[in-house]
């Protein structure tokens, strides 16, 4: 079957049309993630009917698959079952498997309705018995790709004994951090995990708004019986995103009843939120109080050693799913780390688009070719920040004055701050070392170069310096 650039079969037009379907959710995804991402990775994909008759959306490589399944599929999954009233399903392909393989993408489906059909684990036997019903589980989110750290340490034990089932959990257990912090991770982790320890016991992960779209088709198609009877039957469930319900009252209401039903039944149930329960003020109070009333577990920022960590580990994935060994540089994996300190996902993406157009070159890559690669990241992330403000940080960090900063002071106590505030000023902005060195009382360009190599070498075996440098970092960065 022949693949033009995103064109689809005369067949797939009878009815609801597919291409109208696909042509609404990729406008809609497109005014979300941007002409850039998506120009990059979806413009080139293709729809088009697998060789059952079901439609398949096909990429042109594995990564541009790979990069969609990570970053987009949820979102196109929710946005094919807002416009297609047929209730089709969509599977993601690339176009090598598309040839080579007749048979459908397991763990790919875009249809991400509460009665889905189970989906097996990533290893090991297919879970029998009652099994898992799924919101789109991605499959490389288990805990063996997770990498743990002091930032998340905790979360990840605490996911890990509710995934194994161990008796004595806390009910319900929430984790709660911003975007891109690895709740979703997480989330997708304790799934596989408990389906492949007690395949006979029953899993659902669901994301909120798919909670919220189902609830709403049920009460229209007045199939309310059935979708409480399917929530409340689980034995784990994860319900990713819980704050979006907010403003949503009966929704708020059906899930305040499900999670009474289950902790009551013992049952297991997991959420996840990018604020504390006691800070989700447009959730209601007796949902917020049940949420309050488990463990809630918060996850923070990575900090560098465990942004290093979650680069070496996915540096050495990708390349070996594109056949090569790599490794980056040193000094590109640093910069990379100390540049997208706010987002695990920002860091992850950044490194996907070395490896997209680097390939196999991404581990001789010199931190100049990076940084002339990544321009659009670097650029969209960008805020002018000036010394002035970093020495304004850094003294009320550290409850000094600023004067004390760019005076004749010796002393320790003022000496490894303005180190600190140098090393900054070096990494976020675009003065030159004589420039900096004036601006902190008339220094000599030699004296922040020195500056500047102290704290590289004390932040690896300092973690409260690599601490308050990362804290500073992101305040500065708004």
């Amino acid at each position: 079957m022949a693949l033009g650039a995103n064109t689809i079969e005369p067949t797939l037009d009878a009815g609801h049309s597919a291409s109208g379907v696909w042509r609404k959710a990729s406008n809609a995804l497109r005014g979300e993630i941007g002409d850039a991402a998506f120009g990059s990775w979806l413009a080139p994909a293709t729809l088009t009917s697998d060789a059952d008759g079901s439609l398949c959306l096909v990429t042109q490589t594995g990564l541009a698959r790979d990069w969609i399944r990570r970053h987009a599929w949820r979102r196109i999954g929710e946005l094919w079952a807002a416009y297609d009233p047929d209730g089709r399903t969509l599977n993601l392909k690339s176009r090598n498997e598309f040839e080579i393989s007749g048979g459908q993408c397991a763990n790919d489906r875009a249809a991400v309705v509460v009665d889905a059909p189970a989906v097996a684990p990533p290893a090991g036997p297919a879970p029998g018995g009652k099994g898992a019903k799924t919101s789109t589980l991605q499959d490389r989110h288990t805990f063996e790709t997770f990498v743990a750290g002091p930032a998340n340490e905790f979360a990840h034990a605490v996911a890990r004994r509710v995934a194994s089932w161990t008796d004595g959990h806390f009910n319900p257990v929430v984790l709660h951090g911003p975007y891109g912090f690895g709740k979703t991770h997480l989330l997708n982790a304790m799934a596989w995990e408990a389906m492949t320890t007690a395949p006979h016991r029953k899993v659902v992960y669901l994301t909120a708004e798919r909670f919220l779209s189902t609830f709403v088709r049920a009460v229209m198609d007045r199939q309310t019986a059935a979708f409480k009877d399917e929530l409340r039957s689980a034995d784990l469930l994860l319900i990713d995103d819980v704050h979006f319900i907010g403003g949503k009252q009966s929704t708020q209401e059906e899930l305040f009843h499900t999670l009474a039903a289950l902790v009551e039944d013992g049952r297991r149930v997991v959420f996840s939120a990018d604020r504390p329960p006691s800070a989700l003020t447009e959730i209601d109070a007796r949902l917020r109080s049940h949420l309050s009333a488990g463990l809630v577990c918060g996850i923070e920022p990575a900090d560098r050693a465990l942004r290093l960590g979650i680069l070496e580990r996915k540096t050495i994935t990708l390349c070996r799913q594109h056949g090569f060994a790599g490794a980056l540089r040193p000094d590109v994996a640093a910069f990379l780390a100390d540049r997208f300190v706010d987002s695990v996902r920002e860091l992850e993406g950044a490194l996907n688009t070395l490896i997209a157009r680097a390939g196999a070159r991404v581990g001789s890559l010199s931190l100049d070719e990076v940084q002339c690669l990544l321009r659009p990241h670097l650029r969209g992330a960008e805020r002018r920040i000036t010394v002035d403000e970093i020495q304004k940080a850094a003294a009320d960090h550290y409850g000094m004055k600023q004067a004390d900063l760019i005076s004749e002071r010796r002393t320790r106590a003022v000496a490894r701050p303005r180190q600190a505030a140098m090393w900054l000023a070096k990494q976020l902005t675009t003065r030159s070392l004589p420039d900096i060195g004036r601006r902190f009382g008339g220094r000599d360009h030699t004296t922040v170069i020195h500056a500047v190599r102290r704290i590289d070498e004390l932040r690896a075996a300092d973690p409260q310096l690599a601490r308050d440098l990362d804290v500073l970092t992101r305040r500065l960065r708004g």
